[in-house]
């Protein structure tokens, strides 16, 4: 079976997972893109999986966060989290090459993303080593903004980097995550795609996230659309990627041991170690 047969056979899955057809920018995108060019065990299969030692998100999942995304042509995006390049290259079909900015803080990710891109014919996506937190700011302000980490508020130099008119998607919570869309309070409300959930501005924001109560969207912004289950890793913060001491105590006591008494400050006063220097 060829290449865009599979493709074919992969649309009508995610389609009846999701219960409603996709999106006529989000098809052809999907159509188009060459995901074997990505993943190369089983690439059309519709899960999630490990690829060159980053997760490569199940074909629905993107499909899902493109719709909510709802990119017109032309619009500059940032995606948060570069992963195998596989949604920059979507997007790229859906808004233009140049005008995909994907980040990521795991270096590895990185040079996987932009070999998986240029390979795809996609190497005008700039894809840069950064702190998701942080953001892009060189190319900002951003037409829409998407996570490929959960969170439960995205940060907010990522809300600041948001065009007026913007909009913010991401998966919303810790274990049970929900993805969803916001938009700064003040631009125009926009009409979502037939079958999405759509809360107006005088509803509650009723996100389906933590099982620990019901949580809002961050201020300044109006929940437009939730679009459907996810389960994506957290977010991570410089020094918590693969290979890296992840427990902060530990890894902060071998700095300091480093440092010495060569150290200004440690915990608000001098750190000496007086078995050396005793």
């Amino acid at each position: 079976m060829d290449e865009s047969a599979l493709r074919t056979d992969m649309i009508e899955g995610i389609e009846h997972q999701i219960g409603e057809p996709l999106g006529a920018s989000v098809l052809t995108a999907l159509q188009r893109v060459p995901r074997e060019r990505f993943i190369e065990d089983s690439p059309y299969a519709n899960r999630a999986s490990e690829h060159g030692g980053t997760r490569a998100l199940a074909p629905a999942t993107v499909a899902r966060m493109l719709t909510a995304l709802d990119a017109d042509p032309d619009d500059s995006v940032l995606i948060v989290g570069a992963g195998i390049g596989y949604t920059a290259a979507a997007l790229s079909e859906i808004v233009g090459a140049k005008r995909v900015h994907a980040i990521d803080i795991d270096r590895d990710a990185v040079h996987l993303a932009r070999s998986n891109l240029a390979d795809a014919g996609y190497d005008a996506v700039l894809v840069d080593r950064r702190d998701g937190a942080v953001g892009l700011p060189e190319y900002a302000p951003y037409d829409r903004i998407l996570l490929e980490a959960a969170v439960v508020e995205p940060p907010r130099p990522l809300r600041e980097q948001l065009t007026d008119g913007g909009r913010l998607v991401y998966p919303h919570g810790t274990a049970i995550q929900t993805i969803v869309a916001v938009e700064p309070e003040g631009s125009e409300v926009a009409s979502a795609p037939e079958g999405s959930d759509v809360v107006s501005e005088a509803d509650p924001e009723p996100i389906v996230g933590d099982t620990a109560g019901s949580p809002t969207v961050p201020a300044g912004f109006r929940l437009v659309e939730t679009a459907g289950p996810a389960r994506l890793r957290p977010m991570l913060v410089d020094g918590e990627q693969f290979g890296v001491e992840r427990n902060r105590t530990r890894r902060e006591d071998a700095e300091f041991a480093k440092r010495g008494r060569a150290a200004k400050h440690g915990w608000e006063r001098e750190w000496i170690d007086w078995d050396a220097h005793g």
